[in-house]
């Protein structure tokens, strides 16, 4: 909130903090040097103001521009999605009487996968133009990807019947997986042929607030390779991997360097970060750590400090934390709470580390 920074600016000037550096890195060099192994960063990263969101491509269009607010839809896909007038987001809702894939040993028999090439060749002058026009000495570019594979195929069969196709018809799952991840990659070549963002965030969430939706042997047999192929594609063309997943993804954790992941982004406390980043050995940004139970229609300026300095004061000292609300881009549910998190996390930089970029 504009009120908020000058006030917290005012209130810096007035408690006589000095930059340490008067030419302090720019948000972008902070997190290049926050993803090296050795790197100085000056300050923490806050939130996702160190990028510029790339909105509006071609494909996001195509397979999500039905979703209105107050309007029920059916995507490219099959899915039936509802969007309450008073929602804040649009759900899909998937039923034994509407799922796409009714029997997942015929797959195929029921399943049209979207024609990305034929429907989102053209119109990309728009995002190329929101690339030319930001500042990229101070930012990062960024388009966020989402519905992840996981995420797909419970959006075209119940939660259950995909659970139990992993035990009960692995050979059938393989096989869609695989038409799926051939789609995601004609996706991100898209993005990164017509616009090639500093970096992508990848949606895929795997588990709940406490446990995988899944075993670990499971999320090896069916995601480990299919995520290595779409995120070394991205690493060949020199694009940053952030994966969200606001999940306990604790026992997988260790696997993301190794199929290109750079930051996992939507790191939920109880994930131990400390503890994770030890055991990690620093090969992994961690991003989140901030509950988002604060993101309330009746939330307080009283209540956001306490959780925003409990999380940096707890993390501060892990060389690969990022602090942020754990959503997998920027905003929150109810008007104001993204700001105030960020605006706390400015005063914080201030305070420990005597700089802030967005003061």
């Amino acid at each position: 909130h504009p009120f908020m920074a000058n006030l917290l600016e005012g209130n810096a000037r007035a408690a006589g903090y000095e930059p340490v550096n008067p030419h302090m890195l720019t948000p972008r060099e902070n997190f290049l040097e926050y993803l090296k192994p050795d790197g100085k960063p000056e300050y923490l990263n806050n939130s996702f103001k160190m990028f510029r969101f790339l909105m509006g491509d071609p494909c996001s269009k195509f397979i999500r521009g039905g979703r209105v607010r107050g309007v029920d839809s059916v995507d490219p896909w099959g899915t039936f999605i509802h969007f309450g007038a008073d929602e804040p987001a649009a759900i899909p809702i998937v039923t034994q009487e509407n799922q796409v894939i009714p029997d997942l040993e015929h797959w195929e028999d029921y399943l049209k996968v979207p024609d990305l090439k034929a429907n989102c060749a053209e119109g990309w002058e728009g995002v190329r133009a929101q690339k030319e026009a930001m500042d990229s000495e101070r930012f990062l570019s960024a388009v966020v990807v989402p519905t992840g594979i996981f995420e797909r195929l419970h959006m075209l069969m119940t939660f259950e019947d995909t659970l139990m196709g992993f035990l009960l018809e692995p050979e059938a799952m393989h096989g869609l997986i695989d038409a799926i991840t051939d789609y995601k990659l004609t996706y991100l070549q898209l993005i990164v042929e017509n616009v090639h963002p500093d970096a992508i965030i990848s949606h895929d969430d795997w588990g709940t607030q406490t446990s995988l939706f899944f075993s670990k042997a499971v999320w090896e047999e069916f995601f480990k390779e299919p995520y290595r192929k779409l995120y070394g594609y991205l690493k060949e063309n020199n694009a940053i991997v952030i994966h969200h997943s606001d999940s306990f993804l604790e026992p997988i954790a260790g696997e993301f360097k190794s199929i290109g992941i750079d930051v996992w982004q939507g790191v939920i406390p109880s994930n131990h970060i400390v503890r994770l980043w030890q055991e990690l050995k620093g090969s992994l940004g961690l991003m989140g750590g901030i509950d988002s139970i604060i993101d309330m229609k009746d939330w307080s300026r009283e209540t956001i400090p306490v959780e925003v300095w409990g999380a940096c004061d707890a993390y501060k000292d892990v060389p690969g934390y990022w602090p942020g609300m754990t959503y997998g881009g920027p905003g929150a549910l109810f008007p104001g709470v993204y700001d105030a998190v960020a605006a706390e996390i400015s005063r914080y930089n201030l305070e420990h580390f005597g700089v802030d970029p967005f003061l």
